[in-house]
């Protein structure tokens, strides 16, 4: 078994698992055998990811672990296909994840596998032929002839063959923890807080992505950056279609200022790329993104005002919201350390956020007729998503942040707007 899997197993009872099934998160735990015969909890109904399961199915746990990050991250999406393409047709695959509650860094992800008794001999092929090669830790879960109790089996793969570790587990039910999971590993995977964690990242991606190179040579040296415009700095932010384009450009025109877009054209080129790469890769490519944007407005702002279409809060709530699932309440608490401002990036002297009614906004959407990212998708079907983009705006904390309803014509929104600006900074 592989160095950083036999890792895992000295606190593997102190772990909580949670699986994704129609859009909830469901927390089970495990215990050893002693302590289940202890504790008299057989009597207990099994936890709700197993009620839905028939006499005879069979379960499997596969959790990617790896010490490295990036081979991680890339080999958890490659994973999803395979299974995808290989399994039986009649397998059904969740998203999961183990971690320790409250300990950072301790995440790791995989999926579940719910299949009937017929299909399990192509699927331990399946996954045997997995652990021989590659960093998946694989559990079965067997159930009780009474159907009550279910017990965890760890893999272990001992020359051809996969056996399953004398150790067991007995499967107990787990409150949801204090903190949604997602958020033990925000912090510099899923939103870049320094520009040297997220060059870091391109750089150990150069073997892999030719393209992370290129973009590292944009980057201005340390001695080059600069952490402080002489002119103001206004950001505007907001979903597609609450009028940014419109109204940055009308600002540009009346205040004589420069107009910059986050991410800078120049990344544009890779761009399509990068968007194709699991998330940790990705949010790398777009944070370094930030700090070319900034070294720009450095350089604009020695001149004349600048105004920014998007910058970090698009790039900060996005990720955010795309992490933790489910509820607004899921997200990290407000004042949280994960939506702190980076503190070697350039701060705006002003932050616009631009909000619009839902339905008028996708009325917006339709009439424009233009391609939507993948996360504009998100956004049109899911509610909660939308919900989590906006409130995750709202909780980022740094610069002055106003929001403002971009409802009204674009010429009332820019006479607002123009209010706020000459007030906040003076112009």
């Amino acid at each position: 078994m592989a160095r950083h899997i036999m890792s895992l197993l000295p606190r593997w009872s102190s772990r909580v698992f949670s699986v994704d099934l129609d859009g909830a998160s469901l927390y089970f735990a495990i215990q050893k055998q002693q302590q289940q015969q202890q504790q008299h909890r057989s009597h207990e109904a099994p936890p709700r990811v197993f009620s839905a399961v028939q006499n005879h199915d069979r379960c499997y746990s596969l959790l990617v672990c790896s010490s490295d990050r990036i081979k991680s991250a890339k080999f958890y999406c490659e994973l999803k296909d395979k299974l995808l393409r290989d399994l039986p047709p009649e397998c059904h695959l969740s998203p999961m994840s183990s971690f320790l509650p409250n300990v950072r860094n301790s995440l790791v992800k995989g999926y579940f596998l719910k299949s009937n008794s017929d299909s399990s001999p192509p699927i331990e092929r399946l996954l045997s032929d997995l652990t021989q090669r590659d960093p998946v830790l694989v559990c079965s879960y067997f159930q009780s002839e009474d159907g009550q109790q279910w017990t965890q089996h760890l893999w272990s793969h001992t020359g051809s063959q996969m056996m399953e570790i004398e150790d067991k587990y007995y499967v107990v039910t787990s409150e949801a923890p204090g903190y949604h999971p997602a958020t033990l590993n925000i912090i510099n995977s899923d939103v870049f807080y320094s520009l040297e964690e997220a060059r870091d990242v391109l750089k150990k991606c150069g073997d892999i992505i030719p393209e992370a190179e290129s973009v590292l040579e944009l980057l201005p040296s340390q001695a080059e950056a600069r952490n402080k415009a002489d002119f103001p700095v206004i950001v505007i932010e907001g979903l597609d279609a609450t009028g940014k384009t419109t109204l940055t450009e009308s600002l540009r025109d009346t205040l004589g200022a420069t107009l910059l877009r986050s991410p800078p054209q120049c990344l544009s080129p890779w761009r399509s790329c990068f968007d194709r790469e699991p998330p940790l890769i990705r949010r790398a490519f777009y944070a370094v993104g930030n700090y070319i944007t900034a070294e720009q407005i450095s350089q604009e702002g020695m001149k004349a005002p600048v105004i920014v279409d998007r910058f970090w809060h698009s790039t900060a709530a996005y990720a955010i919201a795309t992490a933790v699932s489910g509820p607004v309440g899921n997200l990290p608490a407000e004042g949280s350390e994960v939506y702190r401002w980076p503190s070697d990036l350039l701060q705006p002297s002003l932050v616009v956020v631009l909000t619009l009614d839902p339905e008028e906004r996708k009325r917006r959407l339709r009439d424009r007729g233009l391609g939507k990212t993948d996360e504009e998708q998100e956004l049109d079907h899911n509610q909660l998503f939308r919900l989590r983009v906006e409130e995750a705006y709202r909780r980022i904390s740094g610069p002055v942040r106003i929001t403002v309803d971009a409802s009204p014509s674009a010429d009332q929104v820019l006479q607002q707007v123009l209010l706020l600006i000459r007030g906040k900074c003076h112009l």
